[in-house]
């Protein structure tokens, strides 16, 4: 047996009592668990199961290809975030995101640590948190944009240049872009609230050129009406 520290990212339920967890771990980065018996009626776990929840888990060694055997599992951190409404729809869309995009992630002490960083943030109840840790993403895995003395950025080129390249990406939200990535802490980076969607949808955009079969999140319309 081994054992795992991992963010819960999705969980499905398998037959009557068991459930397939989707996680990114700190040693071997995103990897799929069958926990058996998790809803079994006298089974009190099921309350940890919580997107984003940092679990500790206790693995059984599999043979082939076979879906890793979790015999028992703690919670590592308790954050007092699931009751806020922002914060839940947050964490919903967040999990969302991440269990799309690091599903062929290996193991990644950046991601890891950025994810733990997010959840603290969220928890101090900054609730534009999410926007800066899709920057923080593509920081990490080398994506970002690249600064230079442009106004306006290129979301297909990743720089920023004298011309206005698309139509979302105007002075206002290039500037955002450009004050996030040159901060020494980008969660201090304020954006105005009538420009979170805005900011957000030009995100998605840079997104669907820069990451591999990026499809924009089921739960994105329930956060933009949260946060209208």
């Amino acid at each position: 047996m081994n054992s795992q520290n991992g963010f819960l990212l999705s969980f499905i339920k398998y037959g009557e009592n068991d459930a397939v967890l989707h996680c990114f771990t700190e040693e071997d980065g995103f990897q799929t668990y069958f926990v058996k018996g998790i809803y079994a009626k006298r089974n009190k776990k099921k309350a940890l199961l919580q997107p984003l929840s940092m679990l500790s888990f206790t693995i059984h060694p599999t043979r082939g290809n076979g879906i890793p055997s979790v015999s028992r599992f703690e919670l590592v951190k308790n954050p007092d975030m699931y009751m806020d409404i922002k914060a839940n729809t947050v964490i919903f869309f967040i999990s969302d995101f991440l269990n799309q995009i690091l599903r062929h992630e290996n193991k990644n002490p950046g991601l890891f640590f950025g994810i733990d960083e997010f959840v603290t943030e969220l928890t101090s109840k900054n609730y534009q948190c999410h926007l800066l840790f899709l920057i923080r993403i593509l920081k990490i895995q080398g994506v970002a944009p690249l600064i230079n003395s442009g106004t306006y950025l290129d979301p297909e080129t990743g720089t920023f240049s004298a011309a206005h390249a698309h139509q979302l990406f105007n002075e206002e939200i290039s500037n955002i872009w450009k004050t996030a990535l040159c901060s020494e802490n980008l969660y201090t980076t304020k954006i105005h609230s009538s420009l979170r969607k805005d900011f957000l949808d030009s995100l998605l955009v840079y997104y669907h050129y820069h990451m591999t079969d990026f499809k924009v999140p089921a739960s994105l319309e329930v956060i933009q009406q949260i946060f209208e």
